[in-house]
């Protein structure tokens, strides 16, 4: 009977300590909004963040930004620079594994590389990879893909030679571009590598589930070389491009994280709870890319006139609320190796001087009042701030020249699809946030070459030439000045029409924990947790 009593209270102490530590073993999940489903998880086809944040929480590339946007060792622990700025040595984690638990080798790199490079990938992003040797040469099918300035000196040791000294290069390296993929995962899935079951990474975390526009689900990666630091055990992503459905779910709890909401909320969310509200300013552009094959977008002065008559100052503070800055110039102004930007010359005239200049160019180029007439469509991917801008920008041509002006949206991921593959339009709404804090990274955009982001066609063989000079250019001042005069000729001819630099928008929820602002937006799930 003693027995009995004895083994009774031991079982109701044992069920009680379990009840005590449940909340210790329970699982941690982080719940991002994250504003688009992703067009692809193959790294050498993606060119947006919301993609990016998803593919960098997979695989992990030689550097890494850490949680206050500064770039440190990512499977790389090390590296050396010759004295000529132009051959890389890294090192390799000796613990860096694949998720299915075989190591993460040099050679991993460079067959990554060489297939961003290979033609018949077709990536979008092959240019990014250009300061390595031979890489341009490659991508454009005049050399053999084993060519690209890459060695395994070992397993752990890789050599990658350069064109030129190239300053960012390894800011470059973080981008998703550079990320690896398994190869033996690669030749036997082929295009479904990227699948849940298939997708074998080096991140922090791994594939577990994706629904297409509903959910994609990532769990951590016991094999990752942090893993001991790694706090959350699942991260599910939450592909809502309905901001004020975001907004909704975040405030009944639902989601612990949102990227970007409707600037017309600010105040109320503000109001609400000012500690979850993440205004950054951004290395990022806001812009109107005008069509320079269709007519009347192929005449200058239409452009021009166009550009000057969008009032930005409106724009940034009555449709953003103050969380964008009204700018002339692609380049963001802050990035310390390029200085102020150049800035076309209306950029200091009044609004009401630069619309009256405008209505003088506009008939000179034979359109509005008493010409002929001026229809355009303005494109933006769907969402409540992009379509009010679309909307006060119409409002502004239909008044400044009697212009009939339509609308129209699609969702982000066929909007930049439609622009990335060369379809026609007129005036389309576009952003970009820098990879790499660099000019370069903002004027590479309009270089003829550049199939994948030119949106507009624009080709000056005088700007392709100052950008080509730029690459061969090593002294830093000289440099910035040969920049500097191809930004100039762009703000000349207005291919674009740069409207605000952007804000990174988050709502974060108090019981995030490790999370940092920065201007290159990034924040890897690695560094996270959940209260």
């Amino acid at each position: 009977m003693t027995f009995m009593k004895l083994n009774l209270r031991a079982a109701l102490l044992l069920g009680s300590l379990m009840i005590g530590a449940s909340p210790a073993l329970a699982e941690m999940v982080l719940h991002r909004g994250n504003s688009g489903e992703p067009q692809t998880l193959d790294q050498s086809q993606t060119s947006i963040d919301i993609e990016a944040f998803i593919v960098k929480d997979l695989y992990e590339g030689l550097t890494v930004y850490d949680a206050d946007g500064k770039i440190v060792p990512g499977a790389a622990e090390s590296w050396t620079v010759s004295d000529d700025g132009t051959v890389y040595t890294f090192k390799i984690r000796a613990d860096a594994k694949w998720s299915d638990g075989s190591p993460v080798v040099a050679e991993d790199f460079i067959f990554s590389m060489r297939r961003v490079e290979d033609p018949k990938t077709a990536a979008g992003y092959a240019n990014i990879l250009y300061p390595i040797k031979n890489a341009e040469q490659i991508n454009k099918g005049k050399l053999p893909v084993d060519q690209l300035g890459m060695k395994a000196v070992d397993d752990k040791t890789l050599e990658i030679t350069l064109e030129r000294p190239t300053p960012f290069f390894i800011e470059l390296l973080s981008h998703q571009t550079a990320l690896p993929i398994n190869k033996a995962s690669f030749e036997k899935n082929g295009a479904d590598f990227v699948k849940p079951g298939k997708l074998v990474g080096n991140g922090a975390f791994k594939l577990a589930e994706h629904v297409p526009n509903d959910h994609l689900t990532v769990v951590k990666n016991e094999n990752y070389w942090d893993a001991a630091n790694v706090k959350l055990d699942k991260v599910i992503f939450y592909p809502i491009d309905d901001q004020a459905a975001n907004v909704r779910r975040y405030e009944a709890g639902e989601l612990d994280l949102v990227y970007n909401f409707s600037s017309d909320q600010i105040d109320r969310l503000r109001a609400a709870n000012a500690k979850q509200v993440h205004v950054t300013p951004a290395a990022a552009t806001y812009y109107y890319p005008f069509d320079t094959r269709t007519e009347p977008f192929n005449d200058v002065r239409v452009r021009r006139a166009l550009s000057m008559a969008v009032d930005r100052d409106f724009l940034a503070k009555d449709i953003y609320n103050g969380t964008k800055l009204p700018v002339y110039s692609m380049v963001p102004p802050g990035l310390e190796t390029y200085g102020e930007p150049a800035k076309p010359d209306f950029a200091g005239m009044s609004q009401l001087d630069r619309e009256d200049k405008a209505v003088e160019l506009m008939k000179e180029a034979g359109y509005g009042e008493g010409g002929k007439p001026l229809n355009i469509e303005i494109r933006y991917n769907t969402n409540p701030n992009h379509e009010r801008v679309a909307t006060a920008v119409a409002d502004m041509w239909k008044k400044t020249f009697g212009a009939n002006v339509t609308l129209m949206n699609l969702d982000i991921s066929s909007h930049y699809a439609y622009l990335q593959e060369g379809g026609k339009f007129n005036v389309a709404r576009a952003g970009w946030t820098a990879d790499y804090a660099d000019a370069e990274n903002f004027l590479n955009l309009s270089v003829s070459s550049n199939k994948t982001f030119n949106y507009g066609h624009y080709e000056n063989p005088e700007f392709d030439a100052l950008m080509k000079k730029s690459y061969e250019e090593r002294d830093p001042a000289a440099r910035s000045k040969i920049l500097h005069d191809a930004e100039a000729l762009i703000m000349r001819d207005q291919p674009i029409a740069p409207l605000m630099n952007d804000a990174n928008l988050w709502l974060v929820n108090d019981k995030v924990k490790g999370w940092g602002d920065n201007a290159n937006n990034e924040h890897l799930s690695k560094y996270l947790s959940v209260e």
